[in-house]
């Protein structure tokens, strides 16, 4: 049987995302919801790909809230200051993404890590590294996307921030290892991964308890 402390990046990955409806009277209808109860449609066009960095964002930001709030017991300086520079990232990415959409902006999402055994730092280090090799490739993949270059520009500068989060956690699991340098994510080209958001979505729904749908993204 799978535990918590086995958590690996195959096992999460392969999981399944959650209901993209709502039934009212019978009838499917989209999740054009106004709270995290109801869940959140991600919009149109640009306001779309900017909540759909902005969902994921608030999953970072929350999960190494909760790191830092229930450290793991073996937790060591160099952990810890890694974490939290990595924690502070994330929230000034989602405070950035939630300014920018303004009144466009999602709600707050409802998480769950219930999968993630905090206690344990082989768990809360593999989860990290799913979640920002994800992030890389869900920003990676939306670029195309994205029409006014302004927020292009953005986009690539936290893409960047993401891809250092990531080569920092795989340093921390295997300290001078090929994984740093992106070992099973870039290709013979020299190229990152990259994933629809759909994808993305799909593999981040475990952890989100709030319905997220995305009607207009691919």
């Amino acid at each position: 049987m799978q535990t918590k402390t086995s958590l690996s990046r195959r096992h999460l990955l392969k999981w399944t995302g959650a209901g993209a409806t709502i039934a009212v009277a019978g009838v499917l209808l989209p999740n054009f919801g106004i709270s995290s109860a109801l869940g959140a449609e991600l919009g149109d066009g640009d306001v779309g790909v900017l909540n759909y960095a902005y969902a994921l964002e608030q999953l970072e930001a929350a999960f190494y809230i909760q790191v830092l709030k229930t450290p793991f017991a073996s937790m060591q300086v160099n952990d810890q200051r890694i974490l939290t520079q990595i924690r502070d990232h994330e929230i000034a990415h989602r405070n950035f993404l939630k300014k920018a959409l303004g009144r466009n902006a999602i709600p707050k999402l409802a998480v769950d890590f219930s999968a993630v055994d905090f206690s344990n730092r082989g768990s809360v280090l593999g989860t990290a590294e799913v979640f920002e090799n994800l992030g890389v490739a869900a920003y990676n993949g939306a670029g195309q996307l994205i029409s006014n270059a302004d927020y292009l520009v953005a986009a690539g500068s936290i893409v960047s921030i993401e891809a250092r989060h990531a080569a920092a956690i795989s340093d921390l699991i295997k300290p001078f290892s090929a994984e740093a340098v992106g070992r099973g994510h870039v290709d013979g080209k020299g190229l990152d991964g990259a994933l629809l958001p759909s994808q993305v979505l799909k593999a981040a729904a475990p952890f989100i308890s709030t319905p997220v749908t995305a009607a207009t993204l691919p």
